[in-house]
């Protein structure tokens, strides 16, 4: 049964472009340890909620946009085992790939898949 590993974030809009950069290089880094699907999304219409929101999740700061983005994999056994390689990569330390948004704010789970439609 597939697996998706989900994640919203607060990304400063003058970083898209680092970010579409950074995002590029985790989704190959992912894919050649097992992911089947990587999504990225910037947002464009997310609004502010009363009791609860994405932005509010995320404690989104002024000149933030908001980030959706998940990871298919094929099982929970391979993510277990794709995601200890991902995170024993180089190509994705801090050093090599600094995260472009405040990654103490970000909110990640994983899933197994309900629906597929």
């Amino acid at each position: 049964m597939p697996y998706v590993d989900g994640f919203v974030a607060a990304v400063p809009a003058d970083n898209r472009e680092t970010y579409r950069r950074h995002a590029a290089l985790a989704a190959e880094v992912f894919r050649e340890h097992g992911a089947t699907q990587v999504v990225e999304c910037w947002g464009d219409d997310v609004p502010d909620g009363k009791l609860t929101s994405f932005p509010m999740a995320v404690k989104r700061e002024p000149g933030e946009v908001v980030v959706f983005s998940w990871i298919v994999w094929p099982s929970r056994a391979v993510r277990d085992a794709g995601h200890r390689k991902v995170m024993a990569d180089p190509r994705l330390s801090p050093e090599a790939n600094p995260m472009p948004f405040d990654g103490r704010r970000m909110i990640h789970g994983g899933f197994e898949m309900l629906l597929d439609a």
